[in-house]
């Protein structure tokens, strides 16, 4: 099923105004321990939507900040300058090896970049997990930034309301990757085993739902 920002978009975001005003809620003292990659981006953000679904989180800076984690968030922010700050605090191969021994990730707008295996035009640092090609800020600007309602099958409960923000978009899927939404310029959520990448950011509108999935769906079952 397909949902073509446009006719359905809302109000366009403006860069330095929040989406959603929301006063900080307590965290939760049980549940799954997620990380968020708090490096630079939408850390804060992903951290109360994970506390509103019933998940502990853990702000990731160093290698000792992945033991114990159920699963882990890379947010969205600049994936370049991610990048060089995960080469940098010596924590890209420890994450990548992490992930890819099973730690369920979620990867959203510039996590998703990361997450690639291919950087359209780029040879910039990544985590390289999840076969496919993206392309970058391919709806446009900042100020081409939207916010709209997406068709995701596999979350029930009507459309999702997400953001994109300078958004990527999947070029190419490898044989092992499954499209989970896309819009007309291709797909924008895919899944490979327990690894999610979405070129949206779910964090910053009013709806958790693609949080609470990620923790009933690829957290817990990993962790059965």
């Amino acid at each position: 099923m397909t949902s073509t920002p446009g006719p359905g978009r809302t109000r366009p975001w403006v860069p330095g105004q929040p989406l959603v005003d929301r006063a900080p809620e307590p965290e939760p003292s049980h549940g799954p321990l997620v990380g968020v990659l708090g490096l630079q981006g939408d850390v804060l953000e992903h951290v109360r939507a994970l506390g509103r679904v019933g998940a502990r989180a853990r702000i990731v800076r160093r290698e000792d900040d992945l033991d114990g984690l159920d699963g882990i968030v890379i947010p969205g922010g600049e994936s370049t300058t991610i990048g060089k700050l995960l080469e940098r605090f010596d924590l890209l191969g420890p994450l990548r090896k992490t992930i890819h021994d099973g730690l369920p990730a979620l990867g959203t707008c510039a996590g998703m970049i990361l997450l690639a295996s291919d950087i359209e035009g780029s040879d910039q640092p990544r985590l390289g997990l999840v076969d496919i090609a993206v392309r970058r800020n391919a709806f446009g600007t900042q100020v081409d930034s939207f916010d709209t309602d997406l068709v995701i099958p596999s979350i029930e409960g009507g459309p999702v309301s997400v953001s994109f923000i300078r958004a990527p978009i999947v070029t190419r899927t490898g044989d092992q990757v499954e499209i989970l939404a896309k819009v007309d310029l291709g797909p924008v959520l895919v899944r490979q085993a327990h690894i999610v990448a979405a070129a949206f950011h779910p964090e910053v509108a009013a709806d958790d739902r693609v949080h609470r999935w990620f923790l009933d769906d690829i957290v817990s079952r990993v962790a059965q």
